[in-house]
């Protein structure tokens, strides 16, 4: 939804984020292969680039500001939820996530109740459709 905000660093590094967040519960559902594609074309990354496995180590750097932090968390919160469920695995990385960003839990909080309210927002708009 902001992605494309994103400078190119933060782009590759938030797919990787994603990537991390899509295996961390061991299985890879299509819901999640679906919303990375939609990610990626809204970031206008390159196919060619390859997300993987991003240590949390100075991520901080990459993400130096409030609103390039939260863009993440949104998304990867949303992506979280792509299959149905979010999984303790997936709350995990992110509450690590949320240390390396000084993310409270308050605003994590804040935060994943919005995603649930849009996500139901989108599915009431399927249903319209």
């Amino acid at each position: 939804m902001f992605l494309s905000s994103l400078n190119q660093t933060q782009k590759e590094a938030f797919l990787c984020l994603a990537h991390n967040v899509i295996v961390s519960d061991g299985e890879i559902q299509m819901g999640e292969e679906v919303m990375m594609k939609e990610m990626r074309r809204e970031m206008s990354l390159d196919v060619s680039f390859e997300a993987h496995y991003l240590n949390l180590e100075g991520i901080d750097l990459i993400f130096p500001c409030k609103r390039s932090r939260s863009v993440a968390m949104i998304s990867l919160i949303h992506l979280a939820y792509a299959d149905g469920a979010f999984e303790i695995e997936e709350q995990c990385f992110l509450k690590d996530l949320c240390q390396a960003f000084q993310i409270t839990d308050a605003d994590f909080t804040l935060i994943d109740n919005w995603v649930r309210r849009l996500i139901s927002l989108e599915k009431e708009a399927q249903d319209f459709l």
